[in-house]
Parts: structure tokens; sequence; C-alpha cells
């Protein structure tokens, strides 16, 4: 398979104290690759589609249009066939995507614990593999579940590895890809990830702004505006975990993380809830009722500083925990004994569409978003 670039390459003004400059233009080359792309992801979102839709989504020229549909089943990225027209009228060709044109593996690293994931085209995961991580070995791990997963699946055309971990770092990239056969990792942070798989192939609308909110060992934040991640200064951006919260005025991590939970229900019970097992447990209840208590200070200076349209909740716990979690949210929101005033204006809150937050998918989606489809900032 022949691969587009990484995305459009743009001069970088020099640093020189004088105002910047207007954006350098893309070269031909560069509008061509782009201009696949927005056909790649219109059929990918809208399709099939035939020429003409074609031509409304994404405002090209025929004989422009013909061409990328051209190099595209050449790709084998897309396939054809005929749509019959309404009571019997003119037949038209038809475009659609070929999920199994392409493939990639996402991986999502804590410090002991890791998932890995083979998606293709349209989102849909293959194979799924779990990996028990030692900090000293992490890269060899690593190289070792994304071989064994290419081993397994070595006929498919799986273009590239992405990466979702908040402490990797460029020497480890460097490790893994002199070790790897597939290209060189792509790496973001796990909350840019969960917000890359709800805009690309989840359910939340792109409109206005997404909170999401990824309950594990810490508690993070990410934020999608206008469809592009938000990271802040030096990826800062959604360290709410850090925050001091509740009546009591204690940190978030350590009432809400993972440690927090584990200790209060038990290695055995927290173990059976990472396996996805749901259970009654009045432990489990007693968390949840603090665990809302304190994470409602953060989504409320999120809602009035942010507005999102919604405030998602992603975690390895299993789905019923959320909603329960979600559900004491709803009601702490409404108690005036521990908070002054109502917050009717706090943004709607629901779980996140995929298990994990749809980390491990996010990170999977980064090789196509760097070589197929559209990159956030341009969608």
């Amino acid at each position: 398979m022949r691969y587009l670039r990484s995305g459009p390459r743009r001069l970088q003004t020099q640093d020189t104290g004088a105002p910047r400059a207007k954006t350098v233009g893309l070269r031909s080359g560069e509008i061509a690759d782009r201009n696949i792309r927005v056909i790649l992801e219109a059929i990918r979102r809208h399709g099939p589609l035939t020429r003409m839709e074609l031509g409304r989504h994404c405002g090209l020229t025929g004989p422009g249009i013909t061409n990328i549909l051209r190099r595209l089943a050449e790709e084998k990225l897309v396939t054809s066939n005929r749509r019959n027209g309404l009571g019997g009228g003119a037949t038209a060709t038809e475009f659609a995507l070929r999920p199994e044109g392409a493939f990639s593996i996402g991986v999502k690293l804590r410090q002991r614990r890791g998932e890995a994931v083979l998606i293709d085209l349209s989102g849909q995961v293959h194979d799924r593999v779990y990996i028990e991580l030692d900090p000293a070995d992490k890269v060899g791990l690593v190289h070792a579940a994304v071989r064994d997963m290419v081993d397994r699946h070595a006929a498919l055309p799986i273009i590239g590895l992405g990466i979702a971990a908040n402490d990797w770092t460029q020497d480890q990239s460097d490790q893994i890809a002199a070790m790897s056969t597939i290209a060189r990792p792509y790496v973001e942070n796990e909350c840019t990830a969960s917000l890359l798989a709800e805009r690309t192939i989840g359910s939340s609308g792109r409109e206005g702004g997404l909170a999401m909110i990824i309950i594990d060992d810490d508690v993070q934040a990410g934020f999608l505006i206008r469809g592009i991640p938000y990271s802040g200064v030096h990826g800062r951006a959604g360290s709410i975990g850090e925050m001091l919260t509740g009546p009591d005025n204690v940190q978030l991590n350590t009432v809400v993380g993972f440690e927090s939970l584990r200790s209060r229900i038990g290695d055995q019970d927290f173990t059976r809830l990472l396996q996805g097992e749901e259970f009654p447990s009045s432990s489990l209840s007693q968390w949840i009722r603090e665990a809302a208590g304190h994470l409602l200070d953060p989504i409320i200076a999120i809602a009035g500083f942010l507005a999102p349209s919604v405030v998602m909740i992603g975690s390895d716990l299993p789905q019923g925990v959320i909603e329960a979690l979600i559900h004491q949210l709803s009601i702490e929101r409404r108690d005036t004994s521990t908070r002054p005033l109502l917050t009717p204006w706090i943004s709607p809150m629901k779980p996140a569409s995929f298990s994990g937050g749809g980390v491990a998918l996010g990170a999977a989606l980064l090789p196509f978003l760097n070589t197929l489809l559209l990159p956030p900032a341009s969608a």
C-alpha cells in the first residue's frame, strides 16, 4: 500500500521577535493529499455516496473527485456499487468505505497494565489483548504484545501503531521503532486519545465542546473545542486529579482514583471490577457516593468556564458503575446542604461511548489520522 503524507507540512516562522507572518500556503502535492483525505472522510462519515453527493459534501469538481476515487480504489480503501434510482429511474455509482483496506494497532499504557487493540478503517475492533507491564521493561513488553498481534494477523495491511500514555518518552519511541517492523509510533496522552475516539467514531455530536473525564489510577480531563483537542501549556490542561475538592478539601486523586477504590473494596473485588464483573457491594456504593461528592467540584468548574455540550466519563470500570456514579452526581448537584446553590446549568453527563473511555481505540486511530483521514485541526 502506498501511504499519503503524514499531513500538510508548513514552514515555521523563526522566533525573531517580529510579528508573525500569515500562514504559509499549501503546496500542490499537499493540496492533493488533503483533498484525498476530505473525500475519504466524507465517505466514511456519510457513505455510500455518489459522485454528485460527494461534490455537495466536499465542494470539489467532478474530474477531481473521479481521479481521487480512482486512486482510493487502487489503494483498496473504497468499493463501488450501482445504486438503483427511485421508481425505476436512472442508476448511479455509489462509493463506500472498504474497512478492511487498512488496519492499525493502538496501545493504552498505565504503570502496570496496558491494553492493545487492532481496528480496521471503520473503527471496528478485530483483536484485543491486555498486557501486564513492568516499569523496568515497558518497551520490551509493549513490543512483544504488538509483535504477537502483527504475527496473528500477518495477512492484514497494518499501517501503523499508536500509543496513548501520559508518561511515554521520545527515547521509548526510538527504542520501539528500532525493534518493530511497524513504522515509528504516533503518541498522544490518554485523554486526547479518548477524545479522538469520541470525535471520530463515537456517538457524540461534533457541535459545541466536549469534556471527557477519565477515572483510572488518577483522574484526568480532556477537552474537545470545535473538534480540536485542547492540551494547554505543556499539555497540562485537564490535570484535575490534583485539585482540592469536597467539603473536606482533599485531593481528588485520593478519593476518586483507583487506589482509593481498591483500598475500600479490597484487591479481589477490585480485580473483578476491572474484568467487567458487576456485583452488589456496600463498600462500592459508599465509594460512589464519596467520589461523586468530590468529582462534582471540577465538573462545576468545567461547566462554568467551558460550558461543553456534554461531560463524558470513561473508565475501565463496568458501565453500570459509571452510570451509578453519574446518577449520584445528579443527586449531589441538587443537594444544597453542602453547596449553597443549585447548579441546573451543568452540562449533561453520560458514559463514554467505549469501554476504558476509548483510550486504546483513540490510540489506534492515530496512524489513520496521520496518513489517511482528516486530522482534528482540519475536520
